[in-house]
């Protein structure tokens, strides 16, 4: 399986066309047979979880059982021609499920089953969660401390938040230097390992995700930045 997402900040004149296209790609997408899994959403400031939202970062992501048909929809589709007529900036990384577990609304869409992969080396991470209506205030008090602490952890590399819906349907894609640099954010570092707790304790969520990938390829820049060095040499 391949899990692909790109990340495109749009020009501000075409914010409209942003809004729009959240409604017309949805189209294209369901009718796409090949397609397991997708989702389009949007993001905040910069491409971050904790910021509120900049209506110029929007996000697809996708999932392919054969190689020929993602490299078809990125190539031919509909939808990758819009988000590159209306943007100015994109960030597109493949990836290979390792492991995971949990939801995403309702379904388990990385397959995990066939993957031999070793842990070693970079890896991508995406966590999602649903966030109870009531809960909201109280999340986003706690959120802000834990994703700035993961933006200076130790083997981080780079992060974007991206979500369905703002404040209630969130998701963290990160990439870390390998799976320890990752596990000692989750569990060691003190804001994180709150956030954890609370999460537990107060019920936050009414459905999460949590997923692991290894990093096939990756092409663009992010907020600016052009992405290099991902490759593992293991």
């Amino acid at each position: 399986m391949i899990t692909a997402l790109t990340i495109t900040k749009y020009r501000t004149a075409a914010i409209p066309f942003s809004f729009l296209g959240m409604a017309v790609l949805r189209l294209p997408l369901w009718i796409n047979r090949k397609c397991g899994f997708w989702k389009l959403m949007g993001s905040g400031k910069d491409a971050q979880v904790d910021q509120a939202p900049d209506f110029k970062h929007w996000a697809v992501l996708t999932t392919w059982n054969d190689k020929t048909h993602c490299d078809a929809f990125y190539k031919n589709s509909f939808v990758m021609k819009w988000f590159r007529l209306f943007g100015k900036e994109e960030f597109t990384i493949f990836l290979k499920p390792i492991s995971g577990h949990g939801l995403w609304s309702g379904k388990q869409p990385f397959n995990t089953e066939a993957s031999q992969t070793k842990s070693a080396g970079k890896i991508a991470v995406i966590t999602r969660a649903a966030i109870r209506f009531n809960k909201v205030k109280e999340f986003k008090q706690n959120i802000k401390k834990a994703a700035e602490a993961m933006r200076v952890a130790p083997g981080f590399i780079i992060s974007a938040g991206i979500g369905e819906a703002p404040f209630f349907r969130q998701a963290t894609f990160s990439i870390w230097e390998d799976t320890e640099s990752m596990k000692n954010y989750a569990y060691k570092s003190l804001d994180h390992a709150q956030v954890i707790k609370l999460t537990r304790e107060r019920k936050w969520y009414s459905e999460e995700l949590f997923a692991r990938f290894e990093i096939l390829g990756y092409q663009g820049t992010l907020n600016g930045v052009k992405i290099e060095n991902l490759e593992n040499n293991n």
